[in-house]
């Protein structure tokens, strides 16, 4: 019996993110037809490689999505803003990687092994979470429905490939000159649009994206309200405090939690873990065996460690939990959404 086959867009295909997406799908021999890799003006014509094959790269405009099945967004909110509905429009189903829809009503925001059944409710558009909520929510969804969850604490230790390439050679030029004893004028970090920027390198910047009036980055309130939205609990207590560190790949985190369960031990929360869906549990504090960033680049899965109980709260637990933010953060969840649409037979058309 023949394969049934897909049309796929990649929209931001030259991006980092959009370069592993493809990886990801010639990896995974994700059924494909035909692949389009789309881009901003200034990035057409480039050519690039899929399967030994090379594909010229054009600008994303309305069209684009004439004949496309699944469309692939990760070039920018006013991107996604501007053309997602328009792929919809002419039959695509938009995996779209921004914050441009996260928070809609009516638009699923999706981690496969959180809320897959949340796919079905896609009108056309499924959001994929902000890198940092991923990880989390994959560590803590197994708890919650194990043990209930009332409130849960993070604080984040991102990599500077959250704020895209450009913040990549910042840190690489930073370093080399602060090494050679050379003047550093920061032009980027923490957040290109903002009024003031620091060197990262050899530093820890408490700011990713923008303050709000309550005093909480942006970065920070997507976790809160993502969390929220993809566990289906919009009471939940969440707060979170976001940093960016000067490493390349990978986001850690410091997560505390309280459940509703009492008289539990590490061991009940271990063995939880030990059975979830693309959590890996790296936990022998006598071995000092826990995950690192460097541990966990390139890797899809969630690496959880130092899980230990509060020493106050009989409720609340600690623990580490790092992923690789270009992948299972960004690129690996969303093809994992488009695999599942596939299986589910959630297609536009």
């Amino acid at each position: 019996m023949t394969k049934e086959t897909y049309n796929l867009a990649i929209v931001g295909a030259t991006g980092a993110v959009g370069q592993k997406i493809m990886s990801i799908l010639e990896e995974r021999d994700f059924p494909i037809n035909q692949l389009k890799l789309l881009s901003s003006k200034r990035s057409a014509g480039t050519k690039v490689l899929f399967k030994g094959e090379e594909l010229i790269v054009e600008e994303a405009v309305e069209d684009s999505f004439l004949n496309i099945d699944i469309a692939l967004f990760s070039a920018g909110g006013a991107v996604s803003k501007r053309l997602a509905p328009e792929a919809v429009k002419r039959g695509a189903v938009v995996i779209d990687n921004t914050s441009a829809f996260r928070m809609d009503d009516d638009i699923p925001l999706v981690v496969p092994e959180v809320n897959a059944e949340d796919l079905a409710l896609h009108q056309g558009i499924i959001a994929n979470p902000n890198c940092s909520t991923i990880q989390m929510v994959a560590a803590l969804k197994p708890i919650k429905d194990a043990f209930g969850l009332n409130r849960v604490i993070v604080s984040t230790y991102q990599a500077v490939s959250g704020a895209g390439n450009q913040a990549v050679e910042e840190l690489r030029d930073q370093s080399e000159r602060l090494l050679n004893q050379e003047e550093v004028v920061p032009e980027l970090l923490p957040v290109k649009g903002d009024k003031k920027h620091y060197p990262i390198a050899f530093n820890a910047l408490p700011q990713i994206d923008l303050f709000q009036d309550n005093g909480y980055t942006f970065e920070e309130m997507k976790m809160i309200n993502e969390t929220r939205k993809i566990m289906h609990v919009p009471d939940l207590k969440v707060t979170a405090t976001c940093v960016r560190l000067p490493f390349f790949t990978s986001h850690a985190e410091s997560v505390y939690i309280e459940v509703e369960q009492e008289g539990l031990t590490t061991s009940d929360v271990w063995k939880v873990l030990e059975q979830a869906e693309g959590v890996i549990l790296q936990d022998d504090p006598s071995n000092q065996v826990y995950p690192t960033p460097q541990s966990a680049s390139g890797k899809k899965e969630v690496f959880v460690g130092r899980v230990r109980k509060d020493l106050d709260d009989d409720k609340g637990f600690h623990m580490w939990v790092v992923s690789d933010n270009l992948l299972k953060g960004a690129a690996w969840n969303t093809v994992q959404i488009a695999e599942r649409i596939v299986e589910k037979g959630l297609l536009l058309k």
